[in-house]
């Protein structure tokens, strides 16, 4: 079983080259299930459009992270939708859920979606405890768990990867909007990688145009940030899992698409 981890896509560029290319890569790869981060799809949130739109270009589920909140209107639409899922260590009475079982050609993938706390402020609670906490919930229903860890830093990153290891088939990271070239199979038979990187305007910084995020370095009138125009890339990996749950390779995906 391939499954497609696709990095945070961002704004309308990132958008349509979901929307263009899913089909022909999920092929290229043999892949049978795909999990995109959605969370920058409108730059900041995502709306249910940008969300219709991704599942409808074969998206199985949508992922959130920080910016979950960002557009209000996706609040009621989360509530309806299961496949959407948002950090579930988010603290408070948010609507949604971090987690969910969904058939994945016969098999039951349980897919979870945690947010880190170094160096965010989301004031959330342990994404490790959290994790014991749902796979103790979850026991006997569910075939392989794959888990989109929302953080910053890289170090958090890493330990988680290895507080789940041998409990999950695969762990990405995803917020930083840059690939690592980390990716590798832990101990445990964990497929891991820091971060899957970002699906959108490939020259820009972390999505945005160059020049607005220079002023806000320079010292000048800081603008709100635009989406950068041009090429787009699609990041992410592949991960192949095997009968019982262990990942048996990891492959990074950069594509840089054609004007």
């Amino acid at each position: 079983m391939k499954i497609l981890a696709i990095g945070d896509v961002v704004g309308k560029s990132g958008v349509h080259a979901v929307k263009a290319n899913l089909n022909a890569l999920k092929k290229e790869y043999n892949a049978r299930f795909c999990v995109i981060n959605g969370e920058n799809a409108d730059m900041v949130g995502i709306l249910p459009e940008s969300a219709d739109m991704l599942f409808r270009a074969g998206a199985d589920v949508i992922t959130l992270g920080n910016h979950m909140w960002g557009k209000n209107r996706i609040a009621p639409y989360i509530e309806n939708e299961p496949s959407l899922l948002r950090p579930h260590n988010v603290p408070g009475d948010a609507p949604g859920c971090g987690y969910g079982i969904f058939d994945a050609f016969g098999r039951r993938a349980l897919v979870i979606n945690l947010i880190g706390r170094c160096g965010m402020t989301s004031g959330a609670d342990s994404p490790f405890f959290t994790l014991d906490k749902i796979l103790a919930d979850c026991a006997g229903k569910y075939d392989f768990a794959v888990c989109d860890f929302h953080a910053e830093a890289t170090s958090e990153k890493q330990a988680f990867g290895f507080y789940a290891d041998g409990r999950l088939s695969a762990v990405w990271g995803t917020h930083t909007h840059v690939q690592t070239a980390d990716e590798k199979i832990l101990p445990g038979g964990t497929g891991f990688i820091c971060d899957l990187g970002m699906t959108g305007p490939y020259s820009s910084v972390i999505g945005c145009s160059p020049e607005t995020s220079l002023k806000s370095f320079l010292g000048s009138v800081p603008e709100r940030f635009a989406e950068a125009d041009g090429v787009a890339m699609i990041n992410g990996a592949c991960f192949d899992i095997d009968d019982n749950g262990k990942c048996i390779s990891v492959e990074r995906i950069n594509t840089v698409l054609k004007g």
